[in-house]
């Protein structure tokens, strides 16, 4: 499958999984159409780009807390797209932990349903 059509079906998996949080939990909140693809984009590129340098950087503290603080490191991303992507708000740490877990389920959950069906894994 060629790397566009991925990129376009991750990009669209995480578009869901914003509207999944949105739906979830109350502190979540995106208003228009707009935001929320912009949102996706920008979070699917933070975890391309952004995530490998701060994952480097939090290394030996992801290796000291046996791999624990690798889930801030997920949290970071979010609290980088909220930054960066307008009418985009989240309330409070615990509903930045809470989107990040939804997000995450969503992800994996949708990646397995896709490229089960695909059968053509990236």
């Amino acid at each position: 499958m060629p790397w566009v059509v991925v990129a376009l079906v991750q990009w669209g998996i995480n578009v869901l999984a914003l509207i999944v949080a949105d739906w979830a939990l109350d502190g979540f909140t995106i208003d228009r159409w707009g935001p929320l693809i912009f949102a996706g984009a920008v979070l699917g590129l933070a975890n391309v780009f952004l995530k490998p340098l701060v994952t480097f950087i939090a290394l030996p503290l992801i290796l000291l807390t046996f791999g624990i603080a690798y889930f801030f490191v997920n949290v970071v991303m979010l609290l980088f797209t909220e930054w960066v992507v307008p009418d985009f708000s989240i309330d409070g740490f615990w509903t930045y932990v809470g989107a990040t877990i939804v997000i995450w389920l969503v992800n994996w959950l949708a990646s397995q349903l896709v490229w089960s069906v695909a059968d053509d894994r990236p």
